[in-house]
């Protein structure tokens, strides 16, 4: 895992920093989980208890995709 470096002594930012950077780095929070040397039920009441939004959003299908129009 990389090094994070903290601007102030916060925990509440860094335990926030921390499981941002695994989730991102693990993928999944199984992964995330083992980076931190946690339980997956831990990782997931951390997401909620800091409010990270997981999963990350994928990226939208490009508007050229074609789209099926109803049959009249």
């Amino acid at each position: 895992m990389p090094h994070l470096i903290l601007e102030d002594l916060n925990f509440a930012a860094a335990e926030r920093r921390l499981c941002v950077a695994a989730l991102e780095q693990g993928g999944n929070i199984v992964s995330a989980a083992q980076l931190l040397g946690i339980t997956r039920h831990a990782m997931k009441r951390r997401i909620i208890k800091l409010r990270i939004a997981w999963p990350r959003l994928a990226p939208q299908i490009s508007a050229a995709s074609p789209s099926i129009s109803p049959s009249a």
